[in-house]
């Protein structure tokens, strides 16, 4: 136990990125406290045997699981079991952390409590490709505690703390959502709403901060915008109900938005412009793709 941080579990699901796993890894190790365990799941498609047998004079245990399942939410959910510790932190292979990183997210859960779930800043690296880009970043600096139906997506699927009790309680990761899975997207969304329904407090702590890597090169931004808005097409879809309208309100506000900004954003960032017209096109075709799924197996969500 370090400095009164009780022991945790550091999750990080990989596949087929061994160097940034292993440089993740390593930057984690380098901060100025560490985790007393890191669970590797690896969905590789072959052993990283470097972090296998990786050693550090840090008090943290590395455990290496290579795993021939397949999806980010199935490895998460692999990691969550195997987790030896009462709180377990995630994040993803391809992140870097501040030095005090661990220490700012693990204390921000102990003061929340047991009923919270503990997310932080995640900030854009500089580009490691011609016109290299995150999918995804949280720049606020300001904390804030979400409760409730809160009207959007707040939890970063990549950098969170919760006690494993949390995961218990509303499940796990739904692993027909995120990388890998039939929806591709918004696996942290689905989380994220299942906690504030089941009256948990999502907390945003901006003192914990981790850096995306910006590896990913201009080429690949259509196709992640068409990945993400299927699975936030999925991801509506799970929850629509007629009798519940708030998050068919809240698909439609989201479609709305993106059209009424395209001209500006096409005109000032036409890649981003074009972007959000292909997020709009997945979330209409994963909405149906869902639908269907639905229709054919009416217990699919219950």
């Amino acid at each position: 136990m370090q400095a009164g941080l009780p022991h945790a579990s550091l999750i990080i699901c990989s596949r087929n990125r061994p160097k940034m796993l292993l440089q993740t890894i390593e930057s984690v190790l380098e901060g100025d406290e560490v985790p007393r365990e890191i669970v590797v799941i690896d969905q590789s498609d072959e052993r990283n045997t470097e972090v296998e047998h990786l050693k550090t004079k840090r008090p943290t245990d590395i455990r290496y699981i290579w795993t021939q399942t397949v999806g980010l939410s199935r490895a998460r959910n692999v990691g969550i079991v195997a987790a030896q510790h009462a709180i377990v932190a995630i994040i993803d292979d391809d992140m870097f952390v501040a030095p005090s990183w661990y220490g700012a997210l693990i204390r921000a859960l102990i003061n929340a409590g047991e009923r919270s779930i503990v997310t932080g800043r995640v900030l854009p690296a500089e580009a490691e490709v011609p016109g290299g880009f995150v999918p995804t970043f949280m720049p606020s600096d300001v904390p804030a505690v979400y409760e409730g139906r809160i009207g959007t997506d707040v939890l970063a699927g990549g950098h969170m703390a919760a006690y494993r009790s949390t995961f218990k309680t509303v499940g796990g990761f739904d692993e027909r959502l995120g990388a890998g899975g039939e929806f591709p997207a918004a696996d942290d969304n689905d989380l994220g709403f299942r906690l504030l329904e089941a009256g948990y407090r999502i907390v945003y702590m901006p003192q914990a901060v981790v850096y995306h890597r910006a590896w990913r090169g201009k080429g690949e931004y259509i196709r992640m915008r068409w990945s993400y808005g299927r699975g936030k097409g999925g991801f509506y879809t799970k929850y629509f109900s007629i009798k519940d309208l708030h998050i068919f309100k809240r698909m439609i506000r989201d479609i709305t938005q993106r059209f009424c900004y395209f001209p500006y954003r096409l005109l000032r960032d036409p890649q981003r412009g074009c972007g959000d017209m292909v997020y709009v096109a997945g979330i209409l075709v994963g909405s149906l793709q869902w639908a269907l799924t639905r229709w054919k197996n009416p217990a699919i969500d219950h």
